[in-house]
């Protein structure tokens, strides 16, 4: 029951909640980083720390000299090793044998499974936690009241809608430092999921970067021919060496197999993650190119406008795109994702109107006149957000 309520805990990070009247500040690509990725890691860290479904991560026998209990705990607080395989049929488990003059490999990573699964969890959430506060509320603050249901009952739409423009057409150049936050923060978010695949790697011992292609073509060999890679990377067999003084004070060297059930959890986990980071790191990679579309290309821009929000005034689109920059366009994406195809056309459409009949537009806005449509954004960065 206690690993049910902490995984009721992660389930908050994919909740669905934006189908109601919260402000949506990035896109899909950027919620599979901080909502799916972060739950999914999170999750494997509490099952990989979750004993009752595994019983004891490590269990080690030998010829009775030593406690099980001492045994065990120097097994898990040091290393195990195992041999390099052999197709030999005399040894007991892949990876073990009598000989010790041969290269061992270590095994020592399975104490900072849940911490590291931990830390990765946190590495994906930083890129979001840095855009909401570089974003400020900004969005959810000037959409109020005209997304989600809140749109459909509100009394004073059109009044909105007009104080919305005029919000926008006084703001317009007043938003680069805003696509410059959104834009570093992909490139954290990309950076990030290459980073982690070759931190992996490192973590693992240089076996986690070809772990997906080798788990794949295993399942295509003939099966009395092939090795299983998720044993090599986490086996479930391991030995351990434990050195104490003999009655006559020597040192005696008594040999132990290790099982090591916590890795039949281990190489599902590490498999699944193969899959999911190249994945992501594919769509982040896209995303990013996205952008970087978006601010060098103007045609872009106005294809986004075209074919996304459906609004295909040629002069009103030929002013949005010529009289914008980068970081107005961005805001206007984010807004258009927050209210109704209708009720943004709209907007754009007056906005674009007054751009294309206007001349030069004010510097700022006038305080007191947004005060009552728009509340105190102090207002909203008291709520939590995950």
């Amino acid at each position: 029951m206690a690993l049910f309520g902490m995984a009721s805990a992660v389930a908050g990070f994919v909740k669905v909640r934006y189908l109601i009247d919260k402000a949506v500040i990035d896109n899909m690509v950027f919620r599979m980083h901080y909502r799916i990725t972060s739950a999914i890691l999170f999750l494997c860290c509490l099952l990989v720390t979750a004993n009752n479904l595994i019983g004891d991560p490590i269990s080690c026998i030998n010829d009775g000299a030593i406690s099980a209990h001492i045994l065990n705990t120097y097994c898990w607080i040091t290393y195990t090793f195992t041999l390099p395989y052999t197709k030999n049929k005399g040894i007991a488990h892949p990876g073990l044998g009598n000989e010790y003059e041969e290269e061992r490999r270590i095994h020592a990573y399975y104490q900072w499974v849940p911490f590291m699964l931990f830390f990765q969890g946190l590495l994906f959430y930083i890129p979001h936690w840095i855009w909401k506060n570089w974003e400020e509320g900004k969005v959810r603050m000037i959409s109020d009241g005209m997304r989600g249901t809140s749109a459909c009952i509100a009394d004073d739409k059109s009044k909105r809608q007009s104080r919305l423009v005029q919000y926008l057409y006084e703001t317009l150049h007043m938003h680069n430092t805003y696509s410059f936050g959104y834009f570093f923060c992909e490139v954290l978010n990309f950076a990030n999921v290459v980073g982690n695949i070759f931190f992996l790697d490192t973590f693992l011992g240089g076996a986690f970067l070809t772990y997906g292609t080798d788990v794949v073509k295993f399942s295509n060999m003939n099966q009395e021919q092939r090795t299983d890679p998720m044993i090599e990377v986490f086996p479930r067999v391991t030995k351990c060496t434990f050195h104490k003084f003999g009655a006559s004070g020597t040192i005696q060297k008594h040999d132990a197999l290790c099982v090591l059930a916590l890795n039949i959890l281990n190489e599902k986990i590490f498999i699944f993650l193969w899959f999911w980071f190249i994945i992501l790191s594919v769509l982040s990679g896209l995303a990013l190119l996205y952008s970087a579309a978006v601010i060098l290309l103007p045609s872009t821009r106005e294809t986004i406008l075209k074919r996304r929000f459906r609004f295909g005034t040629p002069n009103g689109v030929e002013a949005l795109v010529r009289k914008t920059q980068v970081g107005d366009f961005l805001l206007l994406h984010l807004l258009g994702q927050n209210m109704s195809l209708r009720v943004f056309g709209e907007v754009l459409d007056e906005l674009s109107r007054r751009l294309h009949l206007g001349s030069n537009a004010p510097s700022a806005p006038s305080t007191l006149e947004m005060a009552p449509i728009y509340p105190n954004i102090d207002k909203y960065s008291k709520e939590t957000e995950t």
